[in-house]
């Protein structure tokens, strides 16, 4: 089993360029299908999602072919199957973005439940309440969802029971081969959905409301292929800050789209940390000493994710590395997810001081000196904080289930390595071996 061997201690320093947003990438993909003509995505992250998404669409009939180091080209000009083998979709939670784009095409899908982290019930009533509101029928059988539609899909006034982000974006791609106008009220806003919307128009469609919680889709009765850029991925960026800070060190974030960064900065600015922005880049100044900020009155602070434009909820597991090597206490409140801050137990055997105080919120008491040791990735952004931990504790550390990282960040290990970090990857028996023994000689140390 691939893992990471970490020897932590060293200050990261140098210049690093984010990939393109993975979760713009997956909806983005599932977008050629409602097109037969050749659509070109630019700044395509090379990850596992992103080439499970791929495979999936290749099953439904489309061809797809890396053209550049990470361009792709779809053409889904022969859509023939319909229906999705139950081990593919589970696999990816993205497997739910093919609704929408497959019922506006061909009238008709089957689909098994979609896979993905594992942080806490994820509903997925949102997405098929919405598509019924475009006149789409939805049927629950053996475990499968059939979903089809009587003719062309039609417009509606819409408001989403929560702001869903897949949801939104399966609504949109259905509006826009659906006849008349669609409003959808409540929607998500985040930059992967303004992504999905600008791809769109550029395939012919009318949307207004980009960036708000209201848009308006003028449906079209084709659309065609285009070329389109992923913007940077802030999820991503935000997690290079999170290294700087944790590791002391130096970096400058290169097209860092800082048009979106507002709420990242404002939560790890509560943790003392400063970043500058220069241009399109953020630069992080080396050997910060950070100190949580107290609310007025001297109240403990909190960095509490929310709906876009709030601090990002993928980040919340970001900013609990973080705070843990700042003076001060603070509490990380993760409201979306039930299950997504449990990794903190294994924060607490690396040696960091925190209370778990239930499944969403967690008190931080720092600063905490990290020390070396063996965990386990639970998923994308929990096991990119561990990493984290690993870079800045004292000692080695093993991080295994590295597949779950290897899902959201491209060539992790080889991108670290370029800014000093003292990482590889183990994946032969040879290297299994020597981390076996180093694993025995580290407990035999502690023992003593």
């Amino acid at each position: 089993m691939p893992k990471f061997i970490v020897h932590g201690g060293n200050r990261i320093k140098g210049t690093v360029r984010p990939n393109g947003n993975k979760n713009a990438a997956l909806p983005m993909l599932a977008a050629t299908l409602l097109t037969d003509e050749d659509v070109f995505l630019e700044n395509v992250p090379k990850i596992k999602d992103v080439l499970t998404l791929m495979n999936l669409l290749e099953v439904l009939g489309a061809e797809t072919e890396w053209t550049g180091p990470n361009e792709v080209r779809v053409r889904a000009a022969n859509v023939g199957s319909t229906q999705l083998d139950a081990g593919a979709a589970a696999r990816i939670r993205a497997s739910i973005l093919l609704a929408g784009p497959m019922l506006a095409r061909t009238g008709g899908m089957t689909l098994p439940p979609p896979g993905g982290d594992v942080i806490g019930r994820r509903r997925v009533d949102t997405h098929f309440l919405a598509l019924k509101k475009l006149g789409a029928e939805v049927l629950e059988e053996e475990g499968v969802w059939r979903l089809k539609v009587d003719g062309r899909l039609r417009g509606a006034n819409m408001f989403l029971d929560e702001p869903s982000v897949t949801a939104t974006e399966n609504a949109v791609m259905a509006a826009a081969l659906a006849d008349g106008e669609t409003v959808i009220r409540n929607a998500a806003a985040e930059p992967h959905v303004q992504d999905l919307c600008h791809m769109l128009i550029k395939m012919g469609c009318e949307i207004d409301g980009i960036g708000t919680g209201t848009l308006r889709i003028q449906g079209r009765q084709r659309l065609s292929g285009c070329r389109t850029r992923i913007t940077a991925d802030h999820i991503e960026i935000g997690s290079f800050i999170g290294l700087a800070a944790v590791t002391r060190g130096e970096l400058t974030i290169e097209d860092a789209a800082v048009q979106h960064m507002d709420s990242t900065l404002i939560g790890f600015g509560r943790l003392g940390l400063k970043v500058e922005i220069q241009g399109d880049s953020l630069y992080i100044p080396g050997g910060q000493e950070m100190e949580v900020t107290l609310d007025m009155g001297g109240h403990i602070s909190k960095v509490d994710d929310g709906p876009w434009p709030a601090f990002p909820a993928d980040l919340t597991s970001i900013a609990l590395v973080t705070a843990t090597q700042c003076r001060g206490n603070i509490l990380v409140h993760e409201k979306m997810f039930e299950s997504r801050m449990f990794f903190a137990d294994k924060l607490v055997g690396m040696g960091a001081r925190l209370v778990l105080c239930d499944p969403h919120r967690v008190l931080v008491i720092g600063p905490s000196k990290l020390h070396g040791a063996i965990v386990e990735s639970p998923d994308i952004r929990a096991g990119m904080a561990l990493l984290i931990a690993a870079l800045g504790a004292e000692g080695r550390s093993e991080i295994f289930n590295i597949g779950q990282i290897e899902r959201g960040y491209e060539r992790i290990d080889e991108r670290l390595q370029a800014l000093g970090a003292d990482i590889r990857r183990a994946d032969s028996r040879a290297d299994a071996a020597e981390v076996d023994d180093a694993t025995r000689q580290m407990f035999i140390r502690r023992s003593h």
